[in-house]
């Protein structure tokens, strides 16, 4: 005899099952999507080992030779602008990820004065364009004497990775329980101590977003690098590709090898950041 429990079973449809129509269509968006994201850097790898007469067209796999990687790396100052570029964005990832920690945690756990106006403080600052604060800045460096100097790019980038970074790591300090800082206080550690010992260790998904956030503040920007810094042996990326832009026409070729080479280091931080970037960032979000 069929139960009642079964009956309903069987008459009621399961849920979660997509229909063979709705299937094919997620499907189709997928790969669509995929083409459409995949399909810009695909581009730009294939041009890049295009011959300067096919360069703007779809011949992709004509002749196809790496000139274009030994003319940027032989005839230009590229590798001078790459090691710039990385020094500027390893002192901006290794500061903001200090300045960021520290601050989101003594904003989480302690109470002083003035701790409601910082907060504001670092919020207000996210609204404002770079188009505004170049001048500024611009004006600010000049009287520092920081113009054409990295440590000028180091301390601008910081002003915009640190205030957002800050932030998140208060939100994800505030995830950690306050007992574990107790028991570091019982065990003689002081602040600093418990902090650096405690509390750091269990904050490497809130510290791999701070990380890979401050590099790519610093690795991609253009605007400000290209106004603070002159000359072949100062120039970062974004204004050394600038160089193969003129009012007669651009170098297609070593432009995109360089763009190639650009995302390598970019890649490599996120792969290494990857695996913590959705803790970090849901977790950071939970008690902003």
């Amino acid at each position: 005899m069929v139960t009642t429990a079964q009956t309903t079973a069987t008459n009621t449809p399961t849920r979660g099952r997509r229909s063979p129509l709705a299937s094919v269509g997620l499907h189709l968006t997928l790969i669509t999507a995929s083409v459409i994201a995949v399909f810009p850097v695909l581009w730009v790898l294939l041009t890049s080992l295009k011959p300067a007469a096919y360069a703007t067209t779809t011949d992709f796999f004509k002749e196809t030779t790496l000139a274009n990687y030994v003319d940027l790396l032989e005839n230009t100052e590229f590798l001078t602008w790459f090691g710039n570029s990385l020094l500027v964005a390893g002192l901006t990832t290794l500061l903001g990820v200090f300045i960021a920690s520290t601050t989101g945690y003594a904003v989480s756990r302690f109470r002083f004065p003035g701790k409601r106006g910082l907060m504001w403080t670092l919020l207000i600052t996210q609204m404002f364009p770079v188009a505004v604060l170049i001048v500024p800045i611009y004006n600010i460096m000049s009287s520092l004497g920081l113009l054409n100097k990295s440590a000028g790019l180091v301390i601008t980038y910081l002003t915009i990775a640190v205030p957002f970074c800050a932030w998140m790591m208060k939100g994800f300090f505030d995830t950690i329980p306050r007992e574990i800082d107790e028991s570091g206080y019982v065990d003689g550690l002081n602040p600093f101590g418990t902090f650096w010992r405690l509390i750091l260790p269990l904050a490497k998904p809130g510290i791999a977003v701070t990380a890979f956030y401050s590099f790519i503040t610093a690795w991609g920007e253009v605007a400000y690098a290209s106004a603070f810094m002159v000359g072949d042996e100062n120039l970062t990326l974004a204004g050394g590709l600038q160089k193969f832009v003129n009012q007669y026409g651009a170098q297609w070729g070593p432009m995109s090898a360089a763009s190639v080479l650009i995302a390598i280091p970019a890649a490599l931080v996120f792969l290494f950041a990857q695996r913590h970037l959705v803790t970090g960032m849901s977790a950071g979000a939970v008690k902003g």
